[in-house]
């Protein structure tokens, strides 16, 4: 699903049920793991064998992905990548570091969000937006959309900045592509001072999406300058 998303140089690999739940762990991930509920650890090992799998697609050997600053994950040297992981999916998306500055993916079950979330994580020119989505595409929860691309637009960003980026600091324009009930587009445009990606200052992200019964995913990838 995802790496319909994505450049054809990212290596995409997903799992679903419980998939790669019961795969090995290296002992220093699995130190991380000794203590934490048995949810956390299958979906911690899952996702980490479809990382361990798409390292292997790229010719380098399976390693750790141990959880560096603010949990963003630790990759080998000369790859970069993103992970995500929701009820029965979990996906990891590699590529080496000289085809792309960076990039970002996040999957979410298609529902709506819990009560108040929305208010929490949009601005008021979202809600607007997603109110006459909602009403002009009701089979799709655009607020879940939203809060999944916000997802995917950190991801990337930070890589490149080493700093958080609150919800409020992007505003993210959503887009279903003509002609498609599932599939389409985001833009989201920066409102701090965005990341140097070589001599290049970048104002905002784009973004693709895609949706199904149960899942919905959304992915950003950063080209170099």
């Amino acid at each position: 699903m995802i790496e319909e998303l994505l450049p054809q140089t990212v290596v995409v690999v997903e799992a679903r049920g419980d998939e790669g739940t019961d795969a090995p762990l290296f002992p220093a991930e699995e130190a991380l793991m000794a203590k934490v509920v048995d949810k956390r650890r299958r979906e911690f090992t899952a996702v980490r064998s479809c990382a361990r799998r798409a390292m292997e697609k790229l010719g380098v050997p399976a390693q750790p992905v141990l959880p560096g600053d603010r949990g963003a994950p630790g990759w080998p040297a000369g790859l970069m990548g993103s992970m995500t992981h929701c009820d029965g999916y979990c996906a990891a998306a590699l590529v080496r570091a000289g085809d792309l500055a960076s990039l970002g993916i996040d999957a979410e079950v298609h529902a709506p969000l819990p009560e108040g979330v929305l208010s929490a994580v949009a601005l008021p020119a979202e809600t607007v937006r997603i109110g006459r989505l909602s009403a002009e595409r009701p089979e799709v929860h655009w607020d879940r959309l939203l809060f999944s691309a916000k997802e995917s637009v950190y991801k990337a960003w930070f890589p490149l900045t080493g700093k958080w980026l609150d919800f409020t600091e992007a505003d993210i324009e959503l887009y279903a592509d003509p002609g498609e009930r599932s599939r389409g587009g985001f833009r989201a445009t920066l409102l701090v001072p965005g990341p140097l990606v070589g001599e290049r200052r970048l104002g905002r992200f784009e973004g693709r999406w895609i949706g199904e019964r149960a899942l919905i995913a959304t992915a950003v990838a950063v080209p170099h300058g």
